[in-house]
């Protein structure tokens, strides 16, 4: 009776299997996973047909338990490529929705796939608003899903123990300021990448292992519209060394000078330090916030 049951509905379950494949034709760069769901739908259908033959032939239903088995190890052997789907982001471990479960075969979220695949600067069109960008007062003005960056770069922070590595920065934008190392993302670099290169540039230390915590956008009143990636990391070689772009210093972790910083870090760092990724939105005049908007994600 169980043999019979199962015989008569596997036929619906591999007709879903399929229908998830056309549905991940829809979503880009899913190609492994694609061909996963038609692995997992041919070892489905070699079981349906163990299950027909047991039932035809008049054998004993037992013989299903070894061809369940079979059918088991033919895709435990095959698990690099039947089974590439994840439920949590690779990078960051937050929880991907569907789309991104059954497609998508890097297993990124939106953010860290963005940060993964950035368009090189100029390649977009700026910002497009309905206002002059100098007479924004507020990032409600802004749409900020059509929004695209003029310009995207990195920020890395450094730990080591309980200080942090900062640099005061000597020349280019935030010139006179405390900041983390950081620049711009090169044509085909991924966001890591840039990070690593321009920490190398600026402090003249090696690092790894970065973790991104959190996306910053920002307009500018002189027309500038910066994305910039954040990382935090705690390996590296090295001594750090005072280069023409900056002045790289160590300071204890409760004693980062938030004074001398860019007015949007003592909004969104705090909370990173303590764990919550966040994406953040501003509107800038020069060195000075006009406004705001933070949004804190659980990891």
């Amino acid at each position: 009776m169980i043999l019979e049951t199962i015989e008569r509905f596997y036929s619906w379950a591999l007709i879903g299997i399929l229908l998830l494949n056309l549905s991940q034709r829809k979503i880009p760069d899913s190609h492994k996973k694609r061909t996963a769901t038609l692995y997992i739908a041919s070892v489905l259908l070699l079981f349906q047909l163990g299950i027909i033959t047991i039932l035809t032939k008049g054998w004993s239903h037992y013989l299903a338990i070894p061809l369940a088995l079979g059918c088991i190890l033919i895709i435990f052997l095959l698990r690099k490529r039947a089974w590439p789907f994840k439920l949590r982001c690779v990078e960051c471990s937050a929880k991907l929705d569907f789309n991104h479960v059954i497609g998508g075969d890097e297993n990124l979220c939106k953010t860290c796939w963005e940060a993964a695949h950035p368009q090189p600067a100029g390649q977009e069109d700026p910002i497009e608003v309905t206002i002059d960008v100098q007479d924004l007062e507020s990032v409600e003005q802004i749409d900020w899903e059509s929004w695209e960056p003029s310009e995207i770069c990195v920020i890395t922070y450094l730990f080591d123990g309980d200080r942090v590595l900062l640099i005061d920065k000597k020349r280019g934008l935030g010139r006179g300021l405390v900041n983390a190392p950081g620049g711009h993302i090169e044509e085909d670099e991924t966001a890591t990448e840039a990070a690593i290169r321009e920490f190398r540039e600026e402090t003249r230390l090696d690092i790894g292992d970065l973790e991104m915590v959190g996306v910053l956008n920002f307009q500018f009143r002189d027309g500038l519209a910066e994305k910039a990636y954040v990382f935090f990391t705690r390996t590296y070689t090295g001594e750090p060394a005072e280069t023409d772009e900056a002045r790289p210093f160590w300071v204890p972790v409760s004693e980062i000078p938030y004074d001398r910083m860019w007015e949007d870090d003592l909004h969104w760092l705090p909370p990173a330090l303590e764990g919550k990724r966040f994406e953040g939105f501003f509107i800038f005049d020069g060195q000075t916030m006009i406004d705001k908007r933070i949004v804190f994600k659980t990891p």
